[in-house]
């Protein structure tokens, strides 16, 4: 393992050797950040407040969860288009595990997340193991979960009467903190450490940035992909309790272009879409220029319909800027 810490960090830029462009390029996405604070608080007398900011932290508290976990996958150089519909049948799968089952919320947390784990394992073994190009896996499950999801409870909601489910992962608040925004930062924390403070993280960079060359060095490349898919789908699962602890009820027609939301941001933080660099910080904060643009126009009235071409703009943007 020391073989690929020395290729790591043998490859890895000096601050001596950059040009302003290629500073630009690393840290454009914090620069971003900053510019549209100072922005929206010009532009909007109410977009400056801690009371605004919790609410922006709650918003984009599902997509920055979901963006640790596709920024592992990104990293290997994959992809993973199903987490949108995987969040909607692991909030079904919840719900129905505490109405059916039993009223217990960690059984109710269990449901949620072995779904996830499970389409995030297969998602994985048929990427590796049948060579299937993993955006086509993901672009069929994505079909299969939301189908699944629609089929068992034939299109309806399925309501949850659980109070320390709701008080867990819905709206409560820790000395006035919104839990969501609590979550995500363990998360993140979590995600950091793992990607980039334990050898695994240090064998996601091998596999993404040359997998080949990885496994001569004696890493295991299928496994941490399968794993990598795997993580995802556990944290898709707990996106969907938020989700469904705030709502109060699971539906099969939520998390429609999630994938897209969540990509965005990964994409926007920095990692590249061809695999072997990244942060979980800089998916995190891409997360947030994505809230802070929704909460922000929104604030000043701009149509939703626009709002979507300025999304999409960045995002192209992005990919540009992430090219060397």
């Amino acid at each position: 393992m020391s073989a690929i810490t020395n290729s790591i960090s043998l490859t890895r830029p000096q601050w001596g050797s950059r040009s302003p462009l290629d500073l630009i390029r690393e840290y454009f996405v914090y620069i971003a950040l900053v510019g549209l604070v100072l922005f929206f608080s010009i532009a909007s007398p109410v977009f400056f407040s801690v009371q605004n900011f919790a609410n922006v932290g709650r918003q984009t508290a599902i997509v920055s969860i979901i963006a640790v976990g596709v920024t592992l996958v990104i990293v290997n150089a994959q992809i993973d288009l199903s987490v949108g519909s995987v969040f909607a049948l692991s909030g079904m799968a919840s719900a129905l595990a505490l109405q059916h089952v039993s009223n217990f919320w960690v059984l109710g947390a269990l449901a949620a997340i072995s779904v996830g784990v499970v389409f995030g394992f297969v998602n994985g073994f048929l990427t590796v193991k049948l060579g299937i190009p993993s955006f086509l896996v993901t672009l069929g499950m994505l079909g299969v979960a939301r189908g699944i999801a629609l089929l068992i409870t034939d299109t309806r909601p399925v309501i949850i009467a659980n109070r320390p489910y709701f008080s867990i992962f819905g709206d409560s608040s820790i000395l006035g903190v919104p839990i969501a925004v609590v979550w995500t930062v363990v998360i993140v924390a979590l995600g950091f450490m793992l990607l980039h403070k334990s050898v695994f993280g240090l064998r996601v960079f091998a596999t993404g940035g040359n997998a080949q060359a990885a496994r001569f060095t004696g890493v295991k490349t299928q496994r941490t992909v399968i794993l990598s898919f795997v993580i995802t789908g556990a944290l898709v699962g707990v996106a969907s309790l938020l989700f469904t602890g705030i709502a109060h009820a699971a539906r099969p027609d939520v998390g429609v272009g999630l994938e897209l939301d969540v990509i965005a941001a990964v994409i926007l933080g920095g990692v590249s879409l061809f695999g072997g660099r990244g942060t979980v910080i800089g998916a995190l904060a891409g997360s947030l220029i994505i809230g802070m643009m929704n909460n922000g126009l929104v604030l000043m009235g701009v149509d939703s319909s626009v709002q979507q071409i300025i999304k999409g703009a960045i995002i192209i943007a992005a990919v540009s800027l992430s090219k060397k």
